[in-house]
């Protein structure tokens, strides 16, 4: 009866069924671990870029670094110094923690909480990046580390 009143909705169920038998084979040959990794591996590198930009050499705090933080990246109840070395160490340590999928719910947790520190208290402006970032590391938080990762390897939820 609905075929006569609709034409269409025969048509429309096949096309629903093809689409969701597509999406389906889609959701199996990604996976949750390799959304996983892509998440880790590409927030990991934002990270660790911007803590590259603070050090020279292995891991030594910059002059310039420790301007910054005291005048563009102020933050309240913390001195300008320890903040440098807060967030140059967490952007070093954590990524590299994210990589080898080692305490990666801990990791991004630790870096969620760091976008929301400079989403509040340095760039409030820049939301749409912060946003995405927070995608990334709300997705590791939720499934861990996945299937490749040390987490996993170690027994680690």
């Amino acid at each position: 009866m609905d075929a006569i009143r609709n034409p269409s909705s025969t048509a429309d169920k096949s096309l629903r069924g093809m689409w969701n038998s597509i999406a389906d084979r889609l959701g199996a040959m990604l996976g949750d671990s390799l959304l996983v990794l892509v998440a880790r591996l590409s927030i990991a590198a934002i990270f660790l870029m911007s803590g590259r930009t603070k050090v020279s050499g292995f891991l030594t705090i910059t002059p310039s670094t420790y301007e910054l933080f005291r005048t563009e990246y102020a933050l309240p109840l913390v001195t300008p110094e320890l903040a440098a070395h807060l967030a140059t160490y967490s952007e070093h340590l954590f990524p590299v923690l994210l990589v080898l999928g080692l305490f990666s719910r801990l990791s991004a947790l630790a870096l969620l909480g760091m976008t929301f520190v400079i989403e509040v208290f340095v760039y409030p402006d820049a939301w749409a990046t912060h946003l995405s970032w927070a995608g990334l590391l709300l997705l590791i938080v939720a499934r861990g580390g996945g299937a490749i990762s040390l987490d996993r390897s170690l027994g680690i939820k």
